[in-house]
């Protein structure tokens, strides 16, 4: 039996974690030996708990299974990596807690430790603003070659997905499921995409239903693979601020989209901010923290409007990305109704502003 087979068996193991797998291999001069032990020893070492020690020798009856699964794996074209393989990110390997194996679909080359990386995470009922800044600042950075990693749900992560793919960047998805499942199901297209052009990974076997309890967990992952976390929009208790925190204790730098004070999708990123993250109004923030020389002052987030008329400028310059109602607007221009509206459409049509819902318009990244 081979280190890979055996750490496989393990991690296929559904009462053990990462830390516990990892605490028996170091006991042992090779991990197959852990085929062989003898239960008063297991026991005697005091890494598991008795319920545990009980099922691991009862787990013995599955290696045979686990060997087949294993072989499965290839023919499904999936790759599993573990911590001795040069191919498993190296980022991991400085958490406390990092997995023992990685299920993979798709190019591991993009989370190596020379290219930096940026997790983006935020609410899954998000704002359509919310949605945009997080899909234009993954493609800033992914035009800077900056690896996007996010976990493949609803809203914000799916826009940060979306957005790197856009700038022909890569980005990784981090799941709470089995690699060969899509969740959420709308995500499926997203999810062949980034097979092809980026990758899926995950440290629960093939076949794992995304299980509320498994989220939380794939979460020290997302940031764990990370230079930098970015929050774009989350409620005062979020999973995005959970991520936050696991990023945190990492010693990952922690960044957040400021937003109103009366927004409730803005409380954990203004509560973040309040704690001591870094406030991020543009892409330049992570691109300056990462070192990164960004060409143009990133053209593709921060328009030229000098060829714009002085009429223009002004409505555009009284903007936020934050959607503005038009009554804010006309009360910062002194124009009218009529004219302020022309100009509006305007500067719509040329790209510079989006009208999220009626009478409400914002700056476009």
């Amino acid at each position: 039996m081979d280190e890979q087979l055996v750490l496989h068996w393990l991690c296929c193991a559904p009462f053990l974690g990462a830390v516990a797998v990892r605490r028996l291999t170091e006991r042992m001069d090779c991990p197959e030996q852990l085929y062989n032990i003898e239960e008063t020893r297991l026991r005697a070492w005091g890494i598991l708990t008795e319920r545990q020690t009980g099922l691991l020798m009862e787990w013995k009856e599955q290696k045979g299974a686990c060997r087949q699964s294993l072989q499965r794996l290839r023919e499904q074209g999936l790759v599993f990596v573990t911590p001795f393989e040069d191919s498993y990110p190296k980022r991991l390997l400085e958490i406390y807690d990092y997995p023992m194996g990685l299920f993979v679909r798709g190019n591991l080359s993009g989370l190596s430790a020379e290219r930096p990386a940026v997790a983006i995470v935020g609410a899954r009922s998000c704002s359509a603003s919310g949605e945009q800044l997080a899909e234009e600042f993954a493609r800033a950075l992914a035009a800077e070659q900056v690896e996007i990693i996010s976990g493949l749900a609803a809203g914000i992560d799916g826009a940060a997905h979306r957005g790197a793919l856009k700038a022909g960047g890569g980005t990784c998805g981090v799941l709470g499921c089995g690699v060969n499942i899509c969740y959420p199901s709308q995500h499926y297209g997203l999810y062949e995409q980034m097979a092809e052009r980026g990758c899926l990974i995950s440290e629960f076997p093939p076949d794992t239903p995304p299980r509320r309890e498994n989220f939380p967990r794939r979460n020290r992952v997302i940031s764990g693979l990370a230079d930098a976390v970015l929050v774009v929009e989350a409620r005062e208790k979020s999973g995005s601020l959970i991520t936050a925190e696991l990023g945190l204790e990492q010693g990952r730098e922690i960044f957040a989209i400021p937003g109103r004070v009366t927004d409730h999708l803005s409380g954990g990123c203004n509560q973040l901010i309040q704690q001591g993250a870094h406030m991020a109004v543009s892409p330049r923030d992570l691109l300056e923290y990462l070192g990164i020389k960004h060409r143009k002052i990133l053209k593709l987030y921060e328009k030229n409007i000098n060829g714009l008329a002085k009429k223009e400028k002004m409505v555009y310059s009284c903007l936020d990305f934050k959607p503005k109602h038009i009554d804010e607007i006309l009360s910062a221009t002194g124009l009218s109704i009529g004219e302020c509206m022309s100009i509006l459409m305007e500067l719509e049509l040329e790209g510079y502003v989006y009208r999220p819902a009626n009478f409400y318009y914002g700056k476009k990244l």
